[in-house]
């Protein structure tokens, strides 16, 4: 069995998520520039066994999809044509901005250090790939 990656792509970086070796735990992995993002994860699947990439898919409150999928679109279909043998699911990313600042306050994270904009990324993709992983096991 291999991980389940999640992605928050963002035009300018992007939030990285992984779950444990048996898909119960999420945990963030790190933030990098988007443009160095592709090289990144050909990498970390050549040394990790990865079962599935999920990407976070933003919805406008109405439900319709916001006009960040123009750069989201073209990214999920080189992924896929990239890393073939890796299926790519989208999942709604609603509020994970909002819930992962919230995290940090709740967790008494310095004022300073929540405007790290990296790490609210990274967490972001934990809740995203959290919320998955409840989605699969009908926790929700």
């Amino acid at each position: 069995m291999g991980r389940i990656l999640a992605i928050d792509y963002g035009r300018k970086r992007t939030g990285l998520a992984v779950t444990d070796i048996l898909q119960i735990v999420a945990n963030g992995l790190e933030t990098v520039p988007t443009h160095t993002l592709m090289q990144y994860l050909k990498a970390y699947v050549a040394r990790e066994p990865v079962d599935k990439i999920v990407v976070g898919l933003p919805k406008q409150m109405n439900g319709e999809q916001s006009e960040s999928m123009q750069y989201i679109k073209p990214f999920v279909a080189r992924l896929a044509k990239e890393l073939p043998d890796i299926p790519v699911e989208m999942y709604d990313e609603r509020f994970t901005s909002t819930l992962a600042h919230r995290a940090m306050i709740e967790g008494g994270m310095k004022k300073s250090d929540r405007r790290d904009k990296a790490r609210v990324d990274s967490i972001a993709a934990t809740i995203i790939l959290n919320d998955y992983l409840q989605s699969k096991s009908g926790g929700f």
